[in-house]
């Protein structure tokens, strides 16, 4: 699987992103990212140079939402773990569904921890792992957020920590930061920009008066990723084998952390375009961990 954008300038890569759906997700926590995702083009203005490519996994033919929407999807999940490494992101939605699939252990469980096991293997690839309100709590339930920041919709702050510090207990203890931020990413890969107060990812003062974001500055554009001199030895030494992992609140939040992945795999310009269209404003996260590029 490798859709590819032809271009006067040749064939540009598309992003494959999978969305994991489990019975009982939210739907606009799908809705909103897909839209997202959909309308965001390499060369603005340019319908050739889509960026992303979305593939819907669940265990079953069709999974319904917690609004009675129902999506069919294009593959079950044991397709969905045969072909891994095809996938460059992988999003995980919220919703009511989520505790059924916390009691029961289901999936996506393991398919979250395959997708990271895989970038922690293989660390020269350029993964991302994100989710939409309390689809994080599924990350936390695999373990795979000990050690990292993490955010989730504000209701379930106390669970989530609840659920970070059983997984400590059942791995080497190691904590997870649960942080009242619209998004919270970790593992960014971006140039340091010369002037911080320019930056479109940093936050130069936190609104509470906490700690700062060290965002990188975003803005390469995914054809060009093949091109750069990242050190694979550093990133592997980072967790998760330097997977990208982003976590965010609530619906709108799954929105601005779209934003944030458009800006950080296509180009700013191209996020503030989709923004722009959807006649949204894009409300900034913050950036906990990164490598410079």
């Amino acid at each position: 699987m490798s859709a590819v954008a032809e271009t006067t300038e040749g064939p540009i890569e598309v992003i494959q992103v999978l969305f994991a759906l489990h019975p009982g997700f939210g739907a606009q926590e799908l809705c909103g990212p897909l839209e997202i995702l959909s309308k965001a083009l390499h060369k603005i203005h340019d319908p050739n140079t889509r960026a992303f490519e979305c593939t819907f996994a669940s265990v079953s033919p069709g999974v319904t939402s917690s609004s009675g929407l129902t999506i069919k999807a294009d593959i079950d999940i044991r397709t969905a773990h045969e072909d891994l490494n095809e996938y460059d992101v992988l999003i995980i939605p919220g919703g009511n569904g989520v505790d059924d699939v916390l009691k029961k252990n289901a999936e996506p469980l393991e398919l979250i921890k395959a997708f990271a096991q895989l970038q922690s293997s293989d660390p020269s690839k350029e993964r991302t792992l994100m989710s939409i309100g309390t689809g994080s709590l599924l990350l936390a339930q695999t373990g795979i957020l000990q050690g990292l920041a993490a955010t989730t919709h504000p209701d379930y702050y106390t669970k989530m920590e609840i659920i970070c510090k059983d997984a400590a207990r059942r791995g080497d203890l190691e904590q997870t930061d649960v942080m009242e931020e619209n998004y919270v990413v970790n593992n960014a890969r971006f140039e340091l920009g010369e002037k911080l107060e320019e930056n479109p990812f940093v936050l130069s003062k936190r609104p509470d008066g906490r700690r700062k974001s060290i965002a990188r500055k975003g803005s390469n554009a995914w054809k060009e990723s093949v091109k750069r001199r990242e050190s694979n030895a550093r990133r592997a030494t980072l967790k998760l084998g330097g997977l990208r992992l982003i976590t965010s609140g609530g619906i709108t939040s799954g929105l601005d952390a779209s934003l944030y992945l458009v800006a950080a795999m296509v180009s700013h310009e191209s996020a503030q375009e989709v923004a722009r269209v959807m006649q949204y404003t894009w409300n900034k996260g913050v950036t906990v961990e990164g490598i410079d590029v």
